[in-house]
């Protein structure tokens, strides 16, 4: 069984400034605010950045007054934890098993 992870979801984190981003949200909701201070990112840097995040679904946003707060969704770090994992038990089961091509 072939497992796929995805390659898309896998670029949009795999920027420092995005990757900091996804690990300040998985600890509590921010606003851009926040982020930018805990970040040291410039605002533009950082919309530009949650923007992505946004498009890529990693993130929902939560308008509050003035501010837009922004959330992690679980979801979508469960399904690319669930691949990785997919992989890992693919990965073993080969090692396990002792499966390997023969040469030609």
């Amino acid at each position: 069984m072939m497992t796929s992870v995805d390659t898309d979801l896998m670029r949009v984190l795999a920027d420092p400034l995005r990757l900091r981003i996804v690990t300040l949200l998985a600890q509590e909701t921010l606003c851009t605010t926040h982020l930018v201070e805990e970040t040291g990112a410039r605002q533009t840097n950082l919309s530009n950045h949650l923007k992505v995040l946004r498009e890529a679904g990693v993130v929902d946003t939560e308008p509050c007054g003035r501010f837009t707060y922004y959330k992690l969704r679980p979801e979508v770090m469960e399904a690319l934890a669930g691949s990785f994992a997919e992989l890992a038990a693919a990965a073993r089961a080969t090692t396990e098993g002792n499966l390997k091509r023969s040469c030609p």
